[in-house]
């Protein structure tokens, strides 16, 4: 142990260790927003950022690895009786072992925030977080050999711009399964709360990056040319395996689902609101504002009783989903700390559409839905860029059709106006055209 307490102190992997976890800490509380919502969440995006943390293991490992040359010691170590695998043990462990707690102290900074009971914890969170942590070893082990066989010093930024171009290509390179096997951040990129990474994907990405160490360490303990043009049958024998075990199902490599995070929890009262296991946090905040949206539909006749949140995994091509006219599917907004954004816009969200999940190959006017929207609300349209955060252009004459309509309605006798609104509703279900419909009465 005294050994390794000397490798820290003396060698780069205590520096290197605490570069990684300023850069890994920063990355994620400036964008706390993508992990906030869980720990799948918190474990992916760390792994996102082994694109900044891979290469940086990797230029640590060959700064140290070109010691012995920068020293001028290599001749002197080499006439000692000790061999060279054993001396080279506390330097892998220091470095590897540094890098590696630097990595889980990264993602425990972001866990401290998830603390609750209320967020949703999966199993997957350990695996993608363990790959995660074999990366930055097999980089820091790749690295120190990579930097003995060239102990220039240009090798490591060199190798640092390379392990970024690396690491990003490989993940969107073509066929997926290979992009699977070859990056560690392949996968990260989150369309939804309740997505994980395949169990296939995580091995195959492992016995990849356990051959790069397995190289990196031949690397760095051969004491011939033999031995080190030796260290890239690791390499090859790695990839062979990862290739052949990782899925090649278009549905898995592609932000598969966890379907324990997507099942839906729900208010025990009525009426119903539920949204995806994964954002059971929000549902004491959100089921108020939805049950006053359902509020104002039920003024209609046959108006849905429940409000559920949209669980559809369209990347997984889920865009046709059976219709229940029951029930209001709901796109969730979530703040930057994994709550309720706008609470007050939930309300227009449940009553927008009239309640109706239209076909949306069918034809709409979306001036008089507006309009109808905002009779049953009782306001004025109000552009939806202006009401909406996150909407961020509309064409301005849509409110300017909508408000005229609106105007019209009001004047109408309370009956004869709601008649009209349902004659839109019914419209957008038996998907046909609304234009017009505000302006006549209803049959």
């Amino acid at each position: 142990m005294n050994v390794y307490g000397i490798e820290l102190k003396r060698s780069a992997a205590l520096g290197a260790a605490l570069l990684a976890l300023a850069v890994g800490v920063t990355a994620l509380y400036v964008a706390p927003a993508r992990w906030s919502t869980g720990w799948v969440s918190l474990a992916m995006t760390s792994r996102e950022y082994t694109i900044l943390l891979w290469p940086l293991a990797l230029a640590a490992g060959a700064w140290q690895g070109r010691r012995e040359h920068r020293a001028q010691v290599g001749e002197l170590f080499t006439s000692t009786p000790r061999p060279r695998s054993q001396r080279m043990m506390p330097v892998l462990a220091a470095m590897g072992g540094a890098l590696a707690v630097a990595y889980v102290l990264v993602v425990a900074a972001g866990g401290a925030s998830l603390l609750s009971p209320s967020h949703y914890f999966s199993p997957d969170f350990l695996v993608i977080t363990a790959v995660g942590v074999l990366s930055l070893v097999a980089a820091a082990c790749l690295g120190l050999g990579l930097g003995r066989l060239f102990p220039a010093l240009a090798t490591a930024p060199v190798l640092g711009v390379a392990g970024v171009l690396l690491v990003f290509f490989s993940a969107v390179t073509n066929p997926d399964w290979l992009a699977a096997v070859l990056s560690p951040m392949y996968g990260t990129g989150q369309f939804y709360g309740f997505q994980t990474i395949a169990g296939g994907v995580s091995a195959a990405v492992s016995i990849w990056m356990v051959a790069l160490a397995v190289t990196g360490v031949v690397l760095l303990v051969a004491g011939n040319a033999k031995a080190r043009a030796a260290a890239v049958l690791p390499a090859l024998i790695g990839l062979g395996l990862a290739t052949a075990v990782v899925p090649r199902d278009h549905d898995t490599l592609t932000a598969p689902v966890d379907p324990v995070a997507r099942e839906l929890v729900c208010t025990d009262d009525a009426p119903k609101v539920c949204v995806t296991r994964v954002n059971r946090n929000v549902l004491g905040a959100l089921a108020p504002k939805a049950r006053e949206g359902l509020a104002v539909l039920a003024k209609m006749p046959g108006a849905p009783t429940a409000v559920h949140e949209n669980a559809t995994a369209f990347t997984l091509d889920e865009y046709e989903q059976p219709r229940d006219d029951t029930v209001v599917t709901l796109t969730l907004r979530l703040d930057r700390d994994g709550g309720l954004a706008h609470p007050d816009v939930v309300i227009y969200d449940v009553v927008n559409g009239l309640g109706v999940r239209g076909d949306l190959k069918c034809p709409r006017n979306p001036a008089v839905e507006r309009a109808a929207v905002s009779w049953l609300l009782g306001r004025e349209p109000v552009s939806d860029q202006g009401l909406i955060p996150e909407v961020t252009f509309e064409e301005p004459s849509l409110n300017a059709e909508a408000v005229p309509l609106w105007r019209a309605l009001r004047k109408l006798p309370e009956a004869e106006a709601l008649a009209r609104v349902v004659a839109v509703r019914d419209a957008i279900v038996n998907c046909q055209d609304t234009t017009g419909l505000l302006s006549r009465s209803a049959r």
